[in-house]
């Protein structure tokens, strides 16, 4: 079987699979079922064996989407309610490096003596980079110019991320937190024109975000995009349901496929070190959002989702299926992302006096 075709069918048995799953969480009324169902049943299925794999264009047409989608959110209003906030998004931009470097120095006083092979050097940039709150990718390149394990730090936040994503949308429906957000709620009336023109200025966005090596290119792009005509009061659509749900399905599949045999076998020690520490970072981080909210007087849970060790596009989605402050998760995440990018590399080479490596 030819390369291309063998590659066509593991897709489509995969998004025939996590459409199931959807549909099976629907029926059981789980959380995010959209972006869950195909998360969990891709992952069970990916550490089976079955031949499972991800569309990377279907990937970042999920994220288009949800970039556009989150960006409606951005009224001049809302806006000035999220600029006024500056000071507190600071604050969690400086909390996030802070944990970053704790959870990595925990993770290197856990592992070192266990990885005697592991030069010096080279477990330090490891244990540093997988405790970054930061993009898997970017802090797997970062990592790899220090000759760092890059299996270990790309384990380490596709572990992180999936016990988030998961846990959090599970814990806020069973405690019942939830629609709590008073902000005006973005257009519902989808319009087609407005619809392609959208879909084209925002493609454009994405395209300039890639073009100039922008960190998630697919999101940001559209994200600000929407953002800038939102806050202008220029309304085009809503965005409809159907396409939400599929992107919330194609990047639980993302995140899904990344659990393979071969990563049950990587250091079950190291995992079993990000899983316990990740349950630390929620609860460290949800006391940090109590703490936070008393100070700015939101909601106790969107600052839960907004200073969580997540992702962008998974943390906003949740607070969008569960009305609970989307541009104040939005902005947090993106915010957090950004800074963090520019800032942990040479936050690194300071704190450890560490050169970076050739190539």
């Amino acid at each position: 079987m030819p390369l291309s075709l063998a590659y066509a069918s593991r897709v489509a048995f995969t998004l025939a699979a996590a459409l199931a799953a959807a549909l099976l969480c629907l029926q059981l009324d789980t959380p995010l079922p959209w972006m869950l169902g195909p998360l969990l049943g891709t992952a069970l299925l990916s550490m089976l064996g079955a031949p499972t794999d991800s569309a990377a264009p279907l990937r970042n047409a999920g994220q288009w989407t949800l970039g556009a989608i989150l960006g409606l959110y951005f009224t001049p209003e809302v806006t000035a309610l999220v600029a006024g906030l500056w000071w507190a998004v600071a604050l969690a931009i400086g909390w996030a490096l802070l944990l970053g470097w704790a959870f990595g120095a925990w993770l290197h006083r856990m592992h070192a003596p266990l990885m005697p092979d592991v030069p010096a050097p080279a477990m330090r940039a490891t244990t540093y980079f997988a405790g970054a709150i930061g993009a898997a990718s970017e802090m797997a390149l970062l990592a790899e110019r220090q000759h760092a394990r890059t299996d270990l730090v790309a384990a380490s936040h596709s572990l992180r991320l999936v016990i988030v994503t998961v846990s959090i949308p599970f814990a806020l429906q069973w405690s019942g937190l939830h629609g709590v957000d008073l902000l005006a709620p973005p257009p519902r009336m989808v319009q087609p024109e407005g619809l392609a023109l959208l879909a084209a200025l925002t493609g454009a966005g994405a395209l300039l975000m890639l073009r100039l090596g922008r960190a998630n290119p697919w999101f940001i792009g559209p994200l600000l995009v929407t953002m800038a005509l939102t806050m202008a009061s220029v309304t085009l659509t809503a965005i409809p349901q159907p396409l939400v749900n599929a992107a919330q399905l194609v990047i639980g599949v993302s995140l899904g496929v990344r659990f393979r045999r071969a990563f049950l076998r990587t250091a079950p020690r190291w995992l079993a070190s990000v899983a316990v520490g990740t349950v630390g970072l929620m609860l460290v981080c949800a006391l940090f959002a109590w703490v936070l909210a008393r100070a700015t007087g939101l909601h106790w849970v969107t600052l839960v989702l907004a200073t969580s060790p997540g992702g962008i596009a998974e943390m906003s989605i949740t607070a969008k299926v569960l009305q609970l402050g989307v541009p104040v998760v939005t902005a947090f995440q993106v915010c957090r992302l950004v800074v963090v990018l520019l800032v942990v590399a040479p936050m690194y080479r300071w704190v450890y006096g560490a050169a970076e490596a050739p190539s």
